[in-house]
């Protein structure tokens, strides 16, 4: 279990959970002086990342498909990037499949390119960035020629964060991971240092006393339980978007409604006290549980729920909460369980968010 300080505040998590927080990713529209051929590099990503999945689903390495590729796209950073996204989508399809028995296929619609980033590229090989007054001067590599120009505007309160992130990149000390995307129009996203991001972002919170929120994230509903440091329970509220479960509801519309639920539920917490926000780990979850259920199948395999794990623990360090993430083992399927959905006359999801603030509670016990 590692604790991460963040600035004022931290969060204590397992090494695979913290490694999914270390950037933040700032959006911007960019206008390119050449499209043409920022199109050809774009596509020729998205043949790689398309043309790598079976072959990585084989069993071939990310090293032999590096030559493999290489003629399609000739530069070796934007091919890691491409082929370890592969890698990604491989791994995601495999675990699918084994928990529901039955072939998945891979549907890459998407049209991008990305460069990872590296403090010892300053900053990023293939995207750099120069803020100016008003917008972001953007320079992206051509794999096939010299450097392709274009300006993005990111809103004003970035533009601070962004010269910082330029310094620092210049003088070899943090690297950014940048992507160009064109779903409606050209958009490009850097992946800035949370510790910088909070820097800039977050808010400082009054001292509370010491009170312990767990949280139960589900598709149609957040659960939470407030307790002190005696386990006992100071507040329970639970917050309702049933709608977002229905058929036809539209995806883009449901993760916003989750996640202005969640930023209501942490102000809420800042104003009764509560120093230390609980969420289960997920990152200890590898698959989804789906049931007989069509309906139910529907709700699980359309929520996004580490991605409403992941908002909810930026949104509390930059409310200034402590975050705690605990192992979900036992906290919805057990003897326990079901004793204090007895004894406390709690619905089980209710039950559920009690047992992961008792959790989060030891742990900070045990790091005392």
């Amino acid at each position: 279990m590692l604790s991460y300080q963040m600035m004022r505040n931290r969060i204590i998590c397992s090494r695979e959970a913290l490694e999914n927080f270390q950037f933040v990713t700032v959006n911007g529209k960019v206008i390119f002086e050449d499209k043409d051929k920022i199109v050809r590099i774009a596509r020729a990503y998205s043949q790689v990342v398309k043309s790598a999945i079976k072959p990585l689903f084989n069993g071939k390495s990310i090293d032999e498909l590096t030559k493999e590729f290489y003629d399609v796209l000739p530069n070796y950073i934007y091919l890691e990037t491409a082929l370890k996204q592969a890698k990604t989508i491989v791994d995601g399809l495999l675990d699918r499949e084994e928990e529901r028995g039955e072939i998945i296929h891979a549907r890459i619609r998407k049209f991008w390119f990305a460069s990872r980033g590296n403090k010892s590229d300053k900053g990023n090989r293939n995207i750099k960035f120069h803020v100016l007054e008003d917008h972001v001067e953007i320079k992206v590599k051509d794999p096939w020629g010299k450097w392709i120009y274009a300006k993005a505007y990111f809103g004003k309160e970035y533009l601070p964060l962004l010269k910082e992130l330029e310094e620092l990149s210049k003088r070899k000390e943090e690297g950014y991971g940048a992507i160009v995307s064109f779903k409606h129009y050209p958009m490009i996203h850097l992946q800035i240092p949370l510790w910088l991001y909070l820097k800039y972002f977050s808010s400082p919170k009054p001292n509370g006393y010491g009170l312990i929120a767990g949280f139960d994230l589900n598709s149609d509903r957040l659960n939470v339980v407030v307790i002190n440091k005696d386990g006992k329970v100071v507040a329970k509220k639970t917050w309702w978007y049933s709608e977002v479960v229905s058929h036809g509801f539209p995806k883009e519309k449901a993760r916003a409604l989750r996640l202005n639920v969640l930023s209501e539920s942490l102000n809420f917490l800042s104003k009764i006290g509560v120093d230390y926000v609980v969420f289960e780990d997920l990152f200890l979850v590898k698959k989804k549980k789906f049931t007989r259920s069509r309906s139910g199948n529907r709700k699980v395999s359309r929520f996004a729920k580490k991605q409403l794990l992941i908002h909810g623990v930026i949104k509390a360090l930059r409310l200034g909460f402590n975050v705690v993430l605990v192992n979900p083992k036992g906290t919805t399927n057990s003897e326990e369980h079901e004793k204090v959905m007895r004894e406390k006359g709690f619905d089980r999801h209710t039950a559920s968010a009690y047992l992961i603030a008792l959790k989060g509670l030891g742990m900070l016990n045990d790091i005392k």
